[in-house]
């Protein structure tokens, strides 16, 4: 079974990791969590890195969010790098997961959108797993359900 690992900075990402769990649990997609500093531990992260059997890392990380790119240093797997607000409203967190060196990528979601994390490393591992790529295409068909019963409510407000 495909998996993914997610890496957080501190404790105090929890709240963003919460919402990866949400969607892993709701798609059966199996999880790593760990909390690794690229700073504080940078050892530990690299052991963690290299020795996973993980296809996608998630990395969740505020302030300098280095996070995401020592991860993606480390491997050739895909990164999903989850920028957290801390300071300036997230602005800071995202513009260093977003502005990697050439040739050292890493995926960005949304300030705190560990969600659409989950959701992205599904698609990932959906490449070559036609059960989650029927789960997502249904997960997709939902939200567009709703969208349209949402549709037609608004127009009782008038």
């Amino acid at each position: 079974m495909s998996s993914v690992a997610v890496i957080l900075g501190s404790p105090s990402d929890r709240h963003v990791f919460e919402k990866c769990k949400k969607v892993f649990e709701e798609f059966g997609v199996e999880y790593d969590i760990r909390i690794i500093s690229a700073h504080r531990t940078p050892e530990k992260l690299e052991r963690f890195v290299k020795e996973s059997d993980s296809d996608v890392f998630i990395a969740i990380a505020g302030m300098s969010a280095a996070l995401p790119g020592v991860v993606a240093s480390k491997t050739t797997k895909p990164v999903i790098g989850v920028p957290v607000e801390s300071k300036l409203d997230g602005l800071d967190a995202l513009l260093s997961v977003v502005q990697m060196p050439p040739g050292i990528p890493v995926g960005c979601v949304g300030v705190d959108r560990g969600e659409n994390a989950a959701l992205l490393a599904i698609e990932v591992l959906a490449i070559n797993n036609d059960e989650l790529k029927a789960k997502l295409e249904n997960y997709r068909r939902k939200m567009k359900e709703k969208t349209e019963k949402d549709d037609t409510e608004a127009q009782r407000w008038k």
